[in-house]
């Protein structure tokens, strides 16, 4: 009866801590966006880990990478939320951008996923990637 009263508490609380990370992932790419350095680290672990077509970042590439970006929009869909454990969370979905970086356009919609922990109470960003969708080959 004990494990039965787990699962169901565990399962009231899943969607809570899905709409946390969802909240704490848009977070993310709303202070990015508005170039607010501080905000953007309240968020992310001092140790976050980054890959990217163009390599692997960390947070300080990160900061000096928001002053390049201009970034007009973004949303974010197809949100999915795992927890492989109570103190982890994985979370992919589809971002739709219309953006510069260091002048270059990178609109489009990428596939997106990261790794959430969370650490004295706190969840916090700890791994990101994301890569843009290519047309269909013809």
């Amino acid at each position: 009866m004990t494990a039965q009263l787990a699962t169901i508490a565990i399962s009231f609380a899943a969607p809570d801590d899905k709409e946390a990370i969802i909240s704490k992932e848009k977070a993310a790419w709303q202070s990015f966006k508005d170039k607010k350095a501080d905000e953007f680290k309240s968020v992310v672990d001092k140790d976050i880990r980054c890959v990217y077509a163009d390599g692997v970042s960390n947070l300080a590439k990160e900061l000096a990478d928001m002053k390049k970006w201009d970034m007009k929009s973004f949303d974010l869909s197809d949100f999915n939320v795992v927890f492989p454990n109570k103190k982890t969370a994985v979370i992919t979905y589809k971002a739709k951008i219309e953006a510069t970086a260091d002048g270059k356009d990178v609109s489009g919609t990428y596939n997106v996923g990261s790794v959430w922990h969370t650490a004295n109470g706190q969840w916090v960003g700890i791994f990101h990637t994301d890569t843009k969708e290519e047309p269909a080959a013809k």
